[in-house]
């Protein structure tokens, strides 16, 4: 799956097929749900705990907005909501930390394991770095993510 910076949503759905090609600043990742990742994230910019909320609360949560829809390939495209990027854009590096640890027990949790060869906090450094770019205005880019 990949995090990536478009300028619209066409731009963005047209990765469909191929993921973000060079020309899209993107921050690839493995062995994540990233739609999951993305609620948990703005749970926690919602009421920062190191405390996870119950699982029922997060999967009541509104899903990300596709802009290219899931088929039977399992390919999807998703907008990260304006909210999460200035969150994130904004974000101080203990609150990374925080959410990077919260997260964490969610993925042991729900996976049994340590959940992924990608480390939690650089996963969600490398996404704060694009919603700084998405967030400064420069060129009204926003963040996507291809995945699947």
């Amino acid at each position: 799956m990949t995090f990536f910076l478009a300028p619209d949503d066409v731009t963005a759905a047209e990765t469909r097929l191929k993921g973000p090609g060079p020309a899209l600043t993107a921050l690839a990742c493995r062995d994540i749900d990233p739609d999951d990742a993305v609620l948990e994230w703005e749970m926690y910019f919602e009421a920062p705990s190191r405390d996870l909320p119950p699982l029922k609360e997060l999967y009541k949560r509104p899903q990300p907005r596709y802009v290219a829809p899931i088929y039977n390939d399992g390919i999807g495209v998703f907008a990260v909501s304006d909210r999460l990027t200035t969150a994130l854009a904004t974000a101080t590096p203990s609150e990374l930390r925080e959410l990077a640890g919260r997260w964490a027990e969610r993925l042991r949790i729900a996976d049994g394991d340590e959940m992924t060869d990608d480390d939690p906090l650089e996963v969600l450094a490398g996404v704060a770095q694009l919603a700084a770019t998405a967030d400064s205005g420069a060129g009204s880019l926003r963040i996507y993510c291809w995945y699947y």
